[in-house]
């Protein structure tokens, strides 16, 4: 049997599968966007798919530690915004 990849949620800490979780990706330019396809270049960080985990994750500055940079908070709403769109 094949094994499926797993993640940890930067906002939870649990591990999933890597299917059932979001790709958030800062590429080589600086940029941070939500990477849907989970193939986009770039380091990665994953994240359950509810807004409870980005709040954690916010809280925490997690993904400030991940990607070794200051993250506006412009681009939390941006983050949050494409995360509830997404569940509806």
């Amino acid at each position: 049997m094949k094994n499926l990849p797993k993640r940890t949620c930067i906002g939870c800490n649990e591990i999933k599968l890597k299917k059932e979780l979001i790709r958030i990706v800062k590429n080589k330019s600086g940029e941070i966007s939500l990477d849907k396809t989970g193939k986009a270049e770039g380091r990665g960080a994953y994240i359950c798919n509810n807004v409870q985990c980005l709040e954690k994750a916010m809280k925490s500055k997690r993904l400030e530690r991940n990607f070794e940079c200051k993250i506006d908070e412009n681009l939390y709403e941006s983050l949050k915004n494409e995360m509830q769109n997404s569940q509806n």
